[in-house]
């Protein structure tokens, strides 16, 4: 099992995955490395210690720059990472389960081991104006991002996960 820091893989169209992304990042500590989904790599999964995968869910799939790094990356690790930790936050209008189960499947033949409860963000975003505006994330909602890249970086750390 990997000893390396938590990596925390991002895409986001209107703000949310991303502020999400950040504020756990921030959590993590120094450690940490957050890269966006165009910009990861093989060898970047390949040093990390466990994953937050942060991405939204555009009608009821994961992002396509989110699938697109799991394409190119899925079978230049697969086999090399098994074990090691994740967690999800999707950010959705309304639903996420579609995203979720996505990367869920995906994580399952990497053999990733799911360490906290799913956690799906809704912005209530229903109308294609509302859909496409730039959001901010709450206080609130920062705050536990920010509490779960710093579990998600100490269990790594401590070996928990």
């Amino acid at each position: 099992m990997s000893t390396g820091p938590l990596l925390i893989i991002w895409h986001s169209r209107t703000g949310t995955s991303e502020q999400l992304a950040a504020a756990a990042c921030e959590g993590a500590g120094e450690g940490a490395q957050l890269l966006r989904a165009c910009d990861t790599a093989p060898d970047d999964l390949l040093a990390a210690g466990g994953y937050l995968f942060c991405c939204p869910e555009n009608l009821a799939s994961m992002s396509g720059e989110m699938k697109e790094m799991f394409d190119r990356c899925y079978y230049p690790v697969r086999g090399r990472i098994e074990g090691r930790s994740y967690a999800t936050v999707i950010a959705a209008g309304s639903d996420g389960e579609g995203a979720q189960r996505q990367l869920d499947r995906i994580a399952t033949g990497w053999r990733l081991k799911r360490v906290t409860d799913p956690w799906i963000v809704k912005t209530d975003a229903q109308e294609p104006e509302e859909i496409l505006a730039p959001k901010t994330v709450s206080d609130s909602e920062r705050a536990r991002a920010v509490e779960l890249g710093a579990a998600l970086a100490e269990g790594i750390a401590q070996g928990i996960f």
